[in-house]
């Protein structure tokens, strides 16, 4: 269960930079880590084994939804069906601020680029393994947002290794994990509130995250906090070089309870400059659509494919359609 921590702990990953690390000092970071999820269930990382520096991770969002970036109707042409009824596109794309929500947020999706997942013979409304959709003619934006998915996958993937140890698992415990991944890479745009809601306190409001493992790249605007012990909300701001990790629900499920999925929001802020309001880029990682997932020595567990699609029942950029299946 989370205890009464005043700040998130820094970890560094610099265990993972080299392709032959040292067996002790990924044991040592396994440990970090179990303590990491067992306390707080965030943390941030540091010593990243990635290519793209937050510069270019926030140069990719601005390429978006910056004043040189997409219009409004080229956005609107990738939106999900749930806004766009003749659009095709149901999970994968973009979403527009909600009107009337605490959510007060813009959004692009991508998965995996080379996905090859055929769909699920159960039919929804929902495709989770649809192809991602592209903007006309930004193939610049299209590369580098594949290669950032890319990394982040990769990261992801040597985690999960290191966090099997952490479960007293074998390396290769969360391979089944990694097959036809349904991870999500999520470009986020908070615009600054409109003068009607200049008193409102949350742009997104508290939650726990659904499912494995997540990766957030925040800008210097601020505004995250996590939940601890004593129901206080504790800041967490950007740190130079780093990027925050915290696991989700079914995370704290295959730990048998022994790691937790912490309570988060994100609190409004007076944020100006050029991007007028608040960048983050989370990166969601999930397993594949007919994962099986279940607590350590247990043998029955969930369907990813059927827990997510019930979570979306709940998340505001679905709200407009539900997720029973076709009749």
């Amino acid at each position: 269960m989370t205890t009464s921590f005043t700040t998130l702990p820094i970890v560094s990953l610099s265990a993972l930079s080299d392709p032959q690390s040292d067996p002790e000092a990924l044991s040592a970071l396994s440990s970090k880590l179990n303590d990491v999820f067992s306390t707080t269930g965030f943390a941030y990382l540091v010593d990243l084994p990635l290519t793209y520096t937050h510069k270019d991770v926030f140069s990719l969002c601005n390429s978006f939804f910056g004043s040189k970036g997409l219009t409004a109707d080229e956005k609107i042409r990738l939106a999900k069906k749930t806004f766009v009824k003749s659009n095709t596109n149901t999970y994968r794309g973009y979403f527009p601020p909600q009107v009337g929500s605490d959510n007060l947020k813009e959004g692009f999706e991508i998965g995996s680029p080379t996905s090859t997942v055929s769909l699920s013979k159960r039919p929804t409304k929902f495709n989770l393994t649809e192809p991602n959709v592209w903007p006309t003619g930004h193939q610049e934006f299209q590369h580098r947002a594949e290669t950032l998915y890319e990394e982040l996958q990769s990261m992801s993937a040597r985690l999960l290794t290191v966090l099997a140890g952490s479960l007293g698992q074998v390396p290769e415990y969360f391979d089944s994990y990694l097959k036809d991944s349904l991870s999500t890479l999520r470009l986020l745009h908070y615009p600054p509130l409109p003068k009607e809601k200049k008193e409102q306190e949350l742009i997104c409001t508290p939650h726990t995250d659904s499912g494995i493992l997540t990766i957030l790249h925040q800008d210097s605007t601020g505004g995250l906090e996590v939940l601890n012990s004593d129901g206080e909300w504790i800041a967490a701001p950007y740190i130079p070089g780093s990027v925050v990790v915290n696991i989700g629900d079914l995370m704290a499920k295959v730990s048998g309870g022994r790691w937790v999925a912490t309570m988060h929001r994100v609190r409004a802020t007076n944020a100006g400059g050029e991007r007028k309001g608040r960048y983050s880029v989370p990166y969601f990682f999930e397993p594949g659509m007919d994962c099986v997932i279940k607590a350590v020595g247990q043998e029955d567990g969930v369907v990813y494919g059927d827990h997510v699609l019930e979570k979306m029942k709940g998340w505001v950029e679905f709200q407009d359609v539900d997720g029973e299946e076709e009749a």
